[in-house]
Parts: structure tokens; C-alpha cells; sequence
């Protein structure tokens, strides 16, 4: 079954929709019933003239696409945790300085001045003259009052005793109730441990007090991701039994009770994980006869209808019914932006919502007509959705329930319940308010829909058969394709003309069918690769062979290099001039489709070549991957650029009229391009590919650590069509570089690699006679991440353990320096600790590993100096498990943290997983930027802060080439975020920019006098 899923993943959106069109009865008196029900109900519900809600109201008023609703919503998640109250000040300043609440409020305020008091009021023409009469202490009391009473309108309860009491007015009106308990995602096993004891506590009470005073068993939901800090599918085989006997014992502990025991839908990638988890606790003894047992089904999954049939397969061979709270899905906008970046061929979610509700009524038909294998839990709070509902069940006789989110449709639901006795349960969130601020957000995020059509349906002004229109009919009449205006993930950098690219070809490695083709196609490249120079297209061995080790397993001997001699330096230099001449003058058009070719013929040899990165370079999976994509993007990319830059008619430059001016790019001649080991493959061939485009001839001298990926790139490049004379490949150490760099026939050097390096590649090319040539140069850097107290701590440790251990520290944008506001350091500290104890040390060719190994016994032994020294001046956090084999085996070093008291105790950039954190007070924020700047690296910074004043004040101190706010630090993609610093990090223009080609040509400025052969014939014409 889970390659039906992973089938219907990649399907076209088209097809699955015919699939639920044939599956769906839906003849023409059902859909008349239905829309007549539904507009019944409208008219009802405007026959009542019942107010909105005062969730309702809220995002009425402060509608989410407007600066105030942003504002209140940045304020809402922010302000409450917030310990200090110099950046609380800033934060309010901050955010009411953004909108006009006086201006916002629109229409009814009674219940905003309730619930906001002054705070929400002022706007920013006032709010240096309110907070001067009144002082900031009070409006920031002011303003946290608010923030907690809005909280209110969100969650029933901060804690299940709370909520049970809350709930007293619903069960009065016969609600029945489903109390949803909040638990972001553990990050630490302390977390899971804590979120386990709240769910426990929580069903108890429920089963024991909750439950006297309900007339239908209440519910409990909860999240998988709470119950174990690595709910991954990458950690399958780690969290998933840690996670069904967790899930059991919380089942067992609600079917005592004889409670609804529900699991939440989370993202697409983790709905494998919670099918097993499911199918898992499904299975055991204690919980025979137990009927109470559920889970959520998102409906804008185009998986839904294949996940039903696989949950009918497992309640039928358990003798189970299960509980299907059936849902349209609250992740959407996520789900669209993580299949675009990861390059997968289609997206997991439906992307109109007339397909998302076709796939509602679908699913809730099968639902219906399975009564022995479903007991459906139908969530929604549109008119039409629920008069089909109510039709459907008439026609199967099926038990059921309709739902509804605590805070939303309660005028419609307080109708169904008198007139139409279908019991409604009420989804209700309960939680305090650390785990509150970000569910808010994600709750004002999901609720606007909801509250579009609630208002609507209230709007006198609204046409009723707008709000009861048939989604069915609408598919049926409309095309059926994924929605025009939202780009398939390969389309995503698709443009009209030259400039447009299609995006490189990922894979979803939260798919297990995707997962086992990779691993089963890597798996037959286990041979020895051999590394030569080749000129001309000729290979050469001139020099004594060296074998290239596995850096994970030293007894995996990858393959053979003969390093270039310096005697063939001269025959590659001049075999790459001689063919110059016919290079530069192939048309722009020829060298563009070429550099779409090698993209091509990447993409094709994907399985070969990440088998390689894994062996040769120690890149995990995942890593292995995302360099591929890198090298496929720069090639596309360059060839887009080159298109528009190099155009045969060149740039028109404006002069006067009867004279003709344009600006002309052209080759140089020959560049060298001197490549890292970090980035053997990406970097290797982006700057092959930039000087190419360019018209200029290469030749490429590759790390001495992985000479075997750079030959297998040449050799896809010599097929896809780049001439093997244009193209050379001169492997070997330092001194092969340094004798191409000084070589008189050289035109340019692009480099990327150490500080020490650069200067000295500067100091050769200055040295030489002849012409000037340029440098593109792209080194290191003490990459500092700054944070303040208004950060969202998950968020942050999520970014620091990705950005400072990620392909083990080894990226040039690494994180070295987390710099914590010391208000929030000890329990952010805490949670990195925490977070790191979770991360898994191992070959690069399991999933499973997170961190893999350093580049050679150079590396490592550097890094193990340093964590040596740091124990004279640091104070040691934490430190990575590491197994023994490992290292015995490989060139594995344990990424460690350590406290230390200022930036100026690091002499030097550490190229490894090593993060240093410095605390910092509030009135310290200067000094500490300015002692990052005086180490004259300027590659990558980060900030964290909800404060939009504080970010722009540390990008702008800072100055780094590259900033990231309230991100990870790694991962630059090509045309979307241009690479590159400067100071000691670097000369630019940034690698994937649209700079980056420049620097490798030449410029001509033809200028032509036009009347010269007979007057100005565009001034003749405009005289007539």
C-alpha cells in the first residue's frame, strides 16, 4: 500500500480529481438536495441575526492581509514571552509603529476594548506621546493584558482542568467536546518526556472529572510530534517503537476511561510515520473491544482516498473500527513552499480548494458507506460541506458526528444542533501559553478561510448561492489541472525569454517507495573511479598514483589519482588558449543549450554521482542531494544569464538620436578554476559552467581530497557537448594550482577555498607581468548568529543545530558563533543541549545519520586541537554521542558546543562542527557587533528576533555578505539567494547571481555613427 500512496504523490492533480469524480455518487437530484440544504441553512443562520464570534470578529477586523493584521498576529506569538522589558518595549514599538489600529478597528470595537484595553489604539502618529504621559511600564502591562486575554479566544484552556470547566457552556447547549492538547514538536527527549506526562494527566482527568459531566464521551487529541524529538522518516527505525508504546499506553489510560482518543495530522511527509504508529497500537491485546481509537485525515492530501483504503485494510485485519476526524487540512502554504524548494515533481496537496472540497465529499462518502470500519468525525465549517454531509449519512444510516474549531461557526452549529439532531462535537485547544503563541499564529493562519465564509454567510449583501455553489459541478466545468497561478516545483524559476530556467529535479526522502529506488541505484556504484589529468581530451599520467579513501571507511579504497605533474601546466594552458578562439565565437544560444545538456545529463546520472559524493566526500544523503540540485541549478542558471548578457546585438546604451551605442560582453580567454572539497561537485561545476558561458576556455584544478567526482563531471560535460580541448581537468595539490595560477597565459581565476590561499593566489597574480587579470575569490568566515529574547527558542535551536552541524560544520556559511541575549541564554542553552543529544553521528550512506564524517585526518586532527584549547577558555555545553567504531574506522569527530566569553577569543575560522555561543546583555548589543565585524569577515549572519527595527539594525552593522533572518544559515539556492562575501570572505560578485558572469568577460562598447551613410532615417520618419 505505501506505493499506492507514493504513486498517488507524484500523480498529476488531474488525474487523482477524475479518480474522485468516478469515486463520489453525485447525480444531479443529490446535488440539488445538497444546495438547497445548504442555502436553507444560510438563510436560517441569517434569520437568527447572531453576532460573530469573537474569534470571528477578530480576524473581521484585523483581516490577515493588512499590515495591522500582521502586526497584532507578530505581537500576538511575541510579546508574551518575551522576559525583558527593554525588548518588550521594542517589540510593541515595533509592531504598532507597523499599523494604524484607530484606523483597522473598522465598525464594532466593543469586544477589541475588552480584550486589548489602550494598547491596540495607539497608532504610530501617537505613540511616542501616549507612551511619554503614561510610560512604557504601563503600556507594555497593558498590552501583555491584552495579548493574554486575546489568547483567550483561541484555546478553551490553559490547562485540562481549566478547559474542562470552560467547557460547562457548551455541554449546557449539547456539545459534545474533543479537547485538542498543544505540544509543538519536542525538540529534546526532556520535552517528549514532559509533553507524554501532560497528555497522561490530561486523559486521566478527563476520564475521572471530564467525563461526569459529559452526555457523550469527550475526546482527546494529541500530537505524535510531541512524544518523541525525532519524528522523522529518516529516524524510522529509532522513534517509531518508541512512539507505539507511548501511544499505547496513552490509549490504554483513555480506553479505561472510555474516552475518544484521537491522533493529529501533521505534515504530508510524516503521514508513513503515523500510519505505522497507528497500525502499531492497533495491534495490541489490552486494547481489544476499544472502539475509541482515531486519527485526523486532511483532505487537501492528495493521498486521502488511498489513506482510507489503507486504514479500511488495517481496521479489518484487527477487528477495529476507527475513529476518522476528517479534515481539509491546516498546512497548506507549507506544503506548497517544501515541494517547490525540494524540487519534487508535484505537489502533495490539492492547489484549488473546488479539488480540496471535492476530495472532502469523497472521502466522507466512503466514510459513511464503511460503517463497520469507520465511525467519520466530520470537521468543517462550510454550509454546503455540511448539508452534503447531512444528506450522505441520510442515505447511508450511518453514526456520525459533525465537528467544529472552538471559537468559529458557532451561530451555524447552535443551529444544526436545535434543527437538524446531528450531535456536533467542539475541537477545542488547551495549553499554556508557551505552547499557545506559535498555535495562535497557526490558527489565525488556518482560521481566515473559515472566517471568510462565516462573515460571508452573515453578509446580508452575499448572494447565497455564491456561498453554496457545488465544488463537484465547479470541477466538473473547470479544467482539472493544479491551479495556474501556483507553479509546479520544476517550473518554479520559469520565465518568458531567455531568462527563464527550469528548477533542478529533487526527491522526496520522506517517501519510502522514492527512498528505496535511491538506495537500491546508489547501492550498484560501489566500484574504483580513477582521477588523471586530461588535456585536450587526451589523459596523462605523468606522476605516481595515490588511492582515494573513504573518509567514513578507510578500508573502502574509491579509486586511483594521478596527480598532473607541474610539466604538463604548460600543454594544458595552451591546448585550453588555442582552442579559445573558436569557443568564444560559438553562438550564445550553442554554449547555453550545452550548459542544459550537462544539467541534463546530471540529472540522469543522479544515483552515480551521489554515490560518489557519499564515498568520496563523506556527504550524507540528504547532502549528497542537495549538491547535486546545486550543480544542476548553476548550470541552468548561467545558461539563462548568459542568454540575456551575451546576446549578439549586446545592451543598447541611450545617446543621441543618429548614433547607435552598445554594450558587449566577450571571454576573456583562459580561466583556472581552483575548487574545495567541501563542495566538490556543486562549486566545482559552477565555476566551469560561469567561465564557459562566458566564451572562456578551462582548465579545472579540483581538491586534492576528490579528484574522483571531478573527473566523472568532466567527462558529463565532454558528452553533453563542451569541447574536450575548452575543458581540461588537472588534478593534484597545491602546487599544480599555484603553477596554473602563475602562468603567463592565464586570464582570470575563480577560487573558493581557505583565506591563506586567496592571498596567496592575490600575490602571484599582482606579481605577474603582462595584463591584469581578475580574481573571483570566495573563502571563509566566523559566521555569527545573533539572537534576542523575542526569538522563538524551537525555532531557533531547529536553525542553530542545522546551520552549525549540518554536513558537519563543513559549509563555508556554517554558523561558528551563536551570540544569545542572556535573558533567554540558560534556557535556550538548555534546549541546544538538549537538541544535540538527538542528533546521530554515522556513515554517510544511511538515512538515518545527521552528521557524517570530516574531510581527512588533516581535518580532524585540527579539530580535535581546538576542542582541546577550548577547554583552557570555554566552558563546555555539550557534545554529540559518538560510537567508538566509528571512529576507529573513519574520519568521525563528536560536534561539540562551548561557552566562551567574547569573539575575539577565536584566532581563526574552525572549518568543522564546532559552535561557540556567547551571552550578551541587552545594552552590550554594539560592542558585540562591532567585535564581529573586526574580524573582517563578511560571508553569512544570522538574526533571530521578531522585532523587524532589531533585524535591520544587525544586518546593517553586521554587513555580511549573506543574511539570514529567523532561518537557517546554509543552503543558498542558486538565483534565489546569490553567494558570496567580502572582506576576508571573499571578492565577489556572488556565485548564482546575476553579477557573476559579468566578471568573467570582457566589456566592448561599439558606438556607430548612423547618419554617416545617409542621414537619420528614425528623425525623417518622426518629421512626417
Amino acid at each position: 500500500m505505501s506505493d499506492i500512496l507514493s504513486k498517488t504523490l507524484f500523480m498529476p492533480e488531474s488525474e487523482i480529481v477524475n479518480d474522485l469524480l468516478a469515486a463520489l455518487p453525485w447525480e444531479e437530484e443529490r446535488a440539488r438536495l445538497v444546495e438547497e440544504r445548504a442555502a436553507a441553512l444560510v438563510h436560517d443562520v441569517r434569520a437568527m441575526k447572531m453576532p460573530l464570534g469573537q474569534l470571528e470578529e477578530f480576524l473581521k477586523e484585523y483581516a490577515l492581509n493588512t499590515e495591522e493584521g500582521i502586526s497584532l498576529m507578530c505581537l500576538a506569538e511575541a510579546l508574551l514571552r518575551v522576559p525583558d522589558s527593554k525588548t518588550a518595549n521594542a517589540l510593541i514599538r515595533d509592531k504598532v509603529a507597523a499599523a494604524n489600529w484607530l484606523d483597522a478597528a473598522g465598525g464594532s470595537k466593543d469586544w477589541i476594548v475588552k480584550a486589548a484595553g489602550v494598547g491596540l489604539f495607539m497608532t504610530s502618529k501617537t505613540l511616542d506621546g501616549v507612551l511619554s504621559r503614561m510610560g512604557e511600564p504601563f503600556i507594555r502591562e497593558a498590552m501583555i493584558r491584552a495579548m493574554g486575554i486575546l489568547g483567550k479566544q483561541f484555546v478553551l484552556g490553559t490547562d485540562i482542568e481549566d478547559a474542562v470547566q470552560n467547557a460547562q457552556v457548551f455541554r449546557d447547549k449539547g456539545y459534545r467536546m474533543s479537547y485538542d492538547m498543544l505540544g509543538e514538536g519536542a525538540r529534546t527527549a526532556a520535552d517528549a518526556e514532559r509533553y507524554y506526562e501532560s497528555y497522561a494527566h490530561a486523559i486521566r482527568y478527563v476520564s475521572e472529572r471530564g467525563s461526569k459531566h459529559e452526555t457523550h464521551r469527550p475526546g482527546v487529541s494529541v500530537k505524535l510530534s510531541a512524544l518523541h524529538p525525532r519524528y522523522e522518516f529518516s529516524q524510522e527505525q529509532r522513534c517509531v517503537p518508541v512512539l507505539i508504546e507511548r501511544v499505547t499506553e496513552l490509549a490504554k489510560i483513555a480506553a479505561k476511561g472510555n474516552l475518544a482518543f484521537t491522533i493529529d495530522a501533521e505534515e504530508c511527509a510524516r503521514l508513513e510515520l503515523s500510519i505505522a504508529v497507528i497500525e502499531g497500537v492497533l495491534k495490541a491485546p489490552e486494547l481489544e473491544g476499544w472502539t475509541g481509537f482515531g486519527l485526523a485525515v486532511q483532505a487537501y492530501q492528495k493521498r486521502a482516498m488511498p489513506l482510507l483504503d489503507r486504514l479500511e485494510g488495517i481496521a479489518r485485519a484487527h477487528g477495529r473500527k476507527i475513529r476518522v476526524r476528517l479534515v481539509k487540512g491546516a498546512y497548506w502554504d507549507n506544503e506548497i513552499k517544501h515541494a517547490q524548494l525540494q524540487g519534487i515533481e508535484a505537489f502533495p496537496v490539492f492547489t484549488r480548494k473546488a479539488n480540496t472540497d471535492l476530495s472532502y465529499l469523497a472521502c466522507a462518502h466512503k466514510l459513511l458507506s464503511r460503517p463497520d470500519a469507520f465511525y467519520p468525525m466530520l470537521a468543517t465549517h462550510n454550509a454546503h460541506s455540511i448539508a452534503a454531509v447531512i444528506e450522505m449519512a441520510r442515505d447511508s444510516g450511518a453514526d456520525y458526528e459533525l465537528q467544529r474549531l472552538f471559537g468559529m461557526g458557532q451561530g451555524l452549529y447552535d443551529l444544526i444542533l436545535k434543527d437538524h439532531d446531528v450531535p456536533v462535537s467542539v475541537y477545542a485547544p488547551v495549553g499554556p501559553h508557551h505552547d499557545l503563541l506559535p498555535y495562535l499564529v497557526r490558527r489565525l493562519l488556518e482560521n481566515g478561510a473559515n472566517s471568510s465564509f462565516v462573515n460571508r454567510m452573515l453578509d446580508r449583501g452575499e448572494p447565497v448561492q455564491n456561498l453554496v455553489a457545488d465544488p463537484v459541478h465547479k470541477v466538473r466545468t473547470q479544467s482539472q489541472a493544479g491551479h495556474p497561478n501556483i507553479r509546479l516545483p520544476l517550473d518554479l524559476y520559469h520565465q518568458e525569454g531567455s531568462a527563464g530556467r527550469r528548477n533542478s529535479k529533487g526527491l522526496d526522502l520522506d517517501d519510502p517507495w522514492s527512498v528505496d529506488t535511491l538506495l537500491d541505484g546508489m547501492s550498484r556504484y560501489t566500484g574504483q573511479y580513477e582521477a588523471k589529468a586530461l588535456i585536450g581530451g587526451k589523459v596523462f599520467e605523468d606522476s605516481v598514483s595515490q588511492e582515494v579513501l573513504n573518509p567514513a571507511d578507510r578500508q573502502d579504497h574509491v579509486g586511483t589519482v594521478w596527480p598532473a605533474g607541474e610539466g604538463l601546466v604548460n600543454k594544458a594552458m595552451r591546448t585550453a588558449q588555442e582552442a579559445f578562439p573558436a569557443w568564444t565565437g560559438t553562438d550564445v544560444d550553442i554554449r547555453a543549450q550545452t550548459l542544459e545538456r550537462i544539467a541534463d545529463l546530471y540529472e540522469e546520472n543522479r544515483d552515480e554521482l551521489m554515490a560518489l559524493l557519499v564515498r568520496e566526500a563523506g556527504k550524507t544523503i540528504p547532502d549528497a542531494l542537495a549538491e547535486l540540485r546545486e550543480a544542476v541549478d548553476f548550470c541552468r542558471y548561467y545558461a539563462a544569464r548568459g542568454r540575456e548578457d551575451f546576446s549578439y546585438d549586446g545592451t543598447a546604451l541611450i545617446g543621441p538620436t543618429g548614433e547607435s551605442n552598445r554594450l558587449k560582453l566577450h571571454g576573456r580567454g583562459v580561466f583556472v578554476c581552483i575548487s574545495p572539497w567541501n563542495f566538490p561537485f556543486a562549486i566545482f561545476t559552477g565555476q566551469i559552467a560561469a567561465a564557459l558561458m562566458a566564451g572562456n576556455c578551462v582548465v579545472a584544478k579540483p581538491a586534492e581530497q576528490t579528484p574522483l567526482i571531478a573527473t566523472r563531471a568532466v567527462a558529463l560535460m565532454h558528452n553533453a557537448g563542451i569541447p574536450a580541448a575548452a575543458l581540461g581537468l588537472m588534478p593534484g595539490d597545491g602546487s599544480v594550482g599555484a603553477a596554473l595560477v602563475g602562468h603567463e597565459r592565464v586570464a582570470g581565476v575563480a577560487f573558493t577555498g581557505s583565506v591563506e590561499a586567496a592571498k596567496d593566489i592575490n600575490r602571484t597574480l599582482a606579481a605577474k607581468d603582462g595584463p591584469i587579470v581578475p580574481l573571483i575569490a570566495e573563502t571563509g568566515g566566523q559566521n555569527a548568529m545573533i539572537v534576542d529574547s523575542s526569538a522563538l527558542p524551537e525555532q531557533v535551536i531547529d536553525d542553530v543545530v542545522f546551520s552549525a552541524f549540518g554536513s558537519a560544520g563543513q559549509r563555508c556559511s556554517a554558523l561558528r558563533v551563536l551570540c544569545i541575549q542572556d535573558d533567554v541564554a540558560d534556557k535556550m542553552i538548555r534546549m541546544l543541549k538538549g537538541a544535540m543529544q538527538e542528533l546521530v553521528v554515522g556513515p554517510p550512506y544511511d538515512l538515518a545519520s545527521d552528521v557524517g564524517p570530516v574531510i581527512d585526518e588533516e581535518a580532524l586532527s585540527g579539530l580535535v586541537h581546538h576542542r582541546e584549547s577550548l577547554k583552557g577558555f570555554g566552558r563546555f555545553i555539550a557534545e554529540v554521542p559518538l560510537e567508538k567504531d566509528l571512529a576507529d574506522n573513519g574520519y568521525f569527530f563528536a560536534p561539540c558546543a562551548y561557552e566562551i566569553d567574547g569573539i575575539d577569543a577565536l584566532q581563526k575560522e574552525v572549518f568543522g562542527p564546532v559552535l561557540h555561543v556567547i551571552r550578551y546583555k541587552k545594552d552590550e548589543l554594539d560592542e558585540l557587533l562591532d567585535d564581529i565585524r573586526d574580524t573582517g569577515y563578511g560571508l553569512t549572519c544570522g538574526v533571530h528576533s521578531r522585532i523587524d527595527a532589531f533585524q535591520d539594525y544587525v544586518v546593517n552593522r553586521i554587513c555580511a555578505g549573506n543574511a539570514y533572518v529567523n532561518r537557517t544559515m546554509t543552503g543558498a539556492i542558486v538565483g534565489s539567494q546569490p553567494f558570496g562575501g567580502h572582506g576576508l570572505s571573499g571578492t565577489g560578485p556572488k556565485a548564482g547571481g546575476p553579477h557573476y558572469l559579468h566578471r568573467f568577460a570582457l566589456e566592448q562598447v561599439v558606438s556607430i555613427d548612423t547618419t554617416a551613410t545617409g542621414g537619420n532615417a528614425s528623425l525623417v520618419s518622426l518629421g512626417e
